[in-house]
């Protein structure tokens, strides 16, 4: 499922310098699985836990050069919510964006907030 993001800012908030664009219904996330948004012309894979925690992180995967962390398989390492890239396995922590196999690599997160059953994803302004 690709979900298309909905058009203009709905408010500014509590991140500095990022403008909160309105994504899908957090009911429209299936728990434990991936799902790619183009938020503002941005791949974003968005993710939603059994805990009901979203986490939104770049959908590229450096490794592979390919868009595709949303379709990872999403668990934890050692208690850290991670996705594992379905391409060569790297798995990133999805609160930091780290690759938990190569420190060094670090895909972009982006804050994510629930606001009247909506998911927004704060976007760097332009």
């Amino acid at each position: 499922m690709t979900l298309q993001g909905l058009s203009g800012p709905r408010q500014s908030g509590e991140v500095s310098g990022t403008t909160w664009v309105g994504v899908c219904a957090v009911s429209a996330l299936s728990v434990d699985r991936g799902v790619c948004a183009l938020v503002r012309g941005v791949q974003v894979a968005l993710f939603r836990l059994a805990d009901g925690t979203v986490y939104a992180i770049s959908n590229f995967d450096p490794f592979s050069r390919a868009f595709v962390l949303s379709r990872g398989i999403v668990g934890d390492r050692h208690g850290t919510p991670k996705v594992a890239s379905p391409i060569y396995k790297q798995s990133f922590d999805l609160a930091t964006g780290r690759c938990l196999d190569d420190p060094a690599v670090v895909v972009p997160v982006y804050p994510t907030r629930i606001v009247d059953g909506l998911l927004e994803v704060a976007l760097p302004c332009r």
